[in-house]
């Protein structure tokens, strides 16, 4: 049997985040080195106003799922597998130790600039809860029909689907939506993230990668935009890069996961999202959050998990 460590996406972020992780040794030690790359304290990414900022939140998000990994990793227990949802999946790569941290800092920084520049306001992501796939691109063609932009960004479970772009036209898609009875919510995500709208920006943010040493991985990474697994430098460099402007396949991923043998999903921090996703694809395994749970738990779930058959 095996295990996953999955890492959320934007839309989890709360503030104090990082405030609110134990300051021991490591944790102290990866801020400063966190804050060196960047040229500024990380520690001031966390306020409900630095939280406003693309840029900010994908930075603390890294550093979060980034930071509860080390503290498992300090009682020498490692996944089997890592994947995540968007700029969860940088996390999943630092992890695997397909980058350094440093390196992973100084990118998803000019990943989260990228992002906001391009779309500083009037754009985002709603989820669409109770509806197929199938319905909700009927529900964007016809929106689209009428120069709407809005496209699928994420397939979270076969009745969640995640929805980006124009605001006016995601709420075209939603009033259409309402009318079959379907529940939505706007996601505290400022930029349309995963679809066409951000090529462009990947592409630049590819450019930069070219300049950063990726190692193969050490764990075995799932990319939840192809829910397959990969392994080499190239691969996982191609599917950073490109994950902003790639639809989030994370049920497909979760999905694979269970095939090969996953038995165990552990969602690091923050947020406990992923945890209820997988909950029915795992019926017969364990779904766990770091969040909420406590630390020698974890480690009595990974245990077990490692010396069953």
């Amino acid at each position: 049997m095996s295990s996953l460590w999955v890492y959320p996406g934007q839309g989890v972020q709360k503030p104090n985040m990082l405030h609110d992780l134990p300051h021991d040794d490591v944790v102290q030690s990866y801020f400063s080195r966190a804050s060196q790359a960047l040229g500024q304290d990380v520690l001031t990414l966390d306020t409900p106003e630095a939280l406003q900022s693309t840029r900010a939140v994908q930075l603390c998000l890294l550093i979060a799922g980034v930071l509860s990994s080390q503290q498992l990793l300090q009682k020498q227990l490692k996944p089997d597998y890592v994947a995540g949802l968007s700029i969860g999946a940088w996390a999943a790569a630092v992890v695997a130790d397909v980058l350094s941290f440093e390196d992973a800092v100084r990118l998803v920084a000019l990943r989260g600039e990228l992002m906001q520049t391009a779309y500083p306001t009037g754009y985002g992501m709603t989820a669409i809860i109770g509806a197929s796939r199938t319905q909700v691109e009927h529900w964007i063609n016809q929106v689209q029909q009428q120069s709407g932009q809005v496209y699928v960004a994420n397939i979270n479970a076969a009745n969640q689907i995640v929805i980006s772009g124009e605001n006016a036209a995601m709420q075209d898609v939603v009033s259409l939506a309402q009318l079959q009875g379907v529940l939505a919510k706007r996601l505290q995500v400022s930029v349309p993230s995963h679809c066409e709208l951000l090529e462009q920006q990947a592409q630049t943010l590819a450019q930069a990668m070219q300049e950063v040493e990726f190692k193969t991985a050490k764990i075995r990474y799932l990319s939840s935009s192809t829910a397959r697994l990969m392994m080499s430098a190239s691969q996982i460099r191609q599917d950073l890069a490109g994950n902003m402007a790639c639809i989030v396949e994370w049920e497909s991923t979760v999905q694979a996961a269970w095939e090969r043998g996953v038995r165990l999903q552990l969602e690091l921090l923050p947020g406990t999202v992923l945890t209820g996703l997988a909950r029915r694809i795992f019926k017969e395994g364990s779904v766990m959050a770091f969040q909420g749970t406590r630390l020698d738990n974890i480690m009595i779930a990974m245990q077990q998990q490692k010396e069953s058959v």
